[in-house]
C-alpha cells in the first residue's frame, strides 16, 4: 500500500475510518451484497456502486441503492439489516497497520480524531475490535452533524476541528473515498489519499 504521509507538521489530524483505518469496506460490501439482495436486488450489488458511495452515512446509502435499482425500500430498515450483518463478522475486519501506527504515533503529541460516515453502533465496536479506542478519545458520526450533511458536506470534519480546537487549515485529513475527500477539501484541510481497492 502506497501512502504519501505527511512531510509537513500539522496541529491535526483526522482520520475516516472505513478503508483508511480498518480495512472494513469488503465485508461492509458483503452485508450490504445480502441486505439488499434481500430487497428485492436481482443478482449481486453492482460493486463499483458501493465504493462510489464510500464515507456517506448508512441511511443515505440504502436510499441511493434503492434508486439506482428502482426499487422501493424501507431505507431504515435495509440499513439496520446491513449493520446487523456487518457486526456479525466484524472479527473479520483487520488493521490498516500503516496508518494506524501513524495515528498511534501522532496522539502522543497531537489531537487526533474519527470522522466516520457509519453510525455510532457500527463505529465503536469496529473501532473497539480494532484496539483503536484508546487512541481516539474524539469520534464524529453523522449523529453529530445535522440531517444530511454528512460526507460530502464538510460538517463532519469540521465539528472533528472543533472537538480538538484546532483551525481546519491547520488540520490534515486521511481519507479513502471521493465523498471524504470532496468533504475534506470543502472544510480546507489537506487531504493524504489512502488506497482502499487494490
Amino acid at each position: 500500500m502506497q501512502i504519501e504521509f505527511p512531510d509537513r507538521g500539522f496541529r491535526g489530524y483526522i482520520f475516516d475510518l472505513d478503508g483508511t483505518l480498518i480495512d472494513s469496506m469488503p465485508v461492509h460490501y458483503r452485508a450490504w451484497d445480502l441486505a439488499m439482495q434481500e430487497a428485492g436486488v436481482p443478482g449481486t450489488l453492482d460493486e463499483d456502486l458501493f465504493y462510489s458511495l464510500g464515507g456517506v452515512p448508512t441511511l443515505g446509502v440504502a436510499e441511493k441503492m434503492g434508486e439506482h435499482y428502482g426499487l422501493t425500500i424501507d431505507a431504515a430498515a435495509v440499513s439496520h439489516r446491513k449493520e446487523k450483518l456487518y457486526l456479525d463478522c466484524l472479527a473479520e475486519v483487520k488493521v490498516i497497520e500503516p496508518v494506524a501506527a501513524f495515528a498511534r504515533e501522532m496522539a502522543k503529541t497531537h489531537p487526533v480524531a474519527i470522522a466516520t460516515g457509519g453510525e455510532p453502533l457500527i463505529a465503536h465496536p469496529a473501532i473497539k475490535a480494532a484496539g483503536l479506542d484508546d487512541v481516539f478519545e474524539i469520534v464524529v458520526t453523522p449523529e453529530d452533524v445535522a440531517p444530511g450533511r454528512g460526507k460530502p458536506a464538510p460538517d463532519m470534519f469540521l465539528e472533528a476541528a472543533r472537538r480538538m480546537g484546532v483551525p481546519p487549515a491547520e488540520c490534515v485529513v486521511f481519507e479513502d473515498a471521493v465523498p471524504g475527500i470532496k468533504a475534506a477539501e470543502a472544510a480546507g484541510m489537506a487531504v493524504v489519499r489512502v488506497p482502499s481497492r487494490g
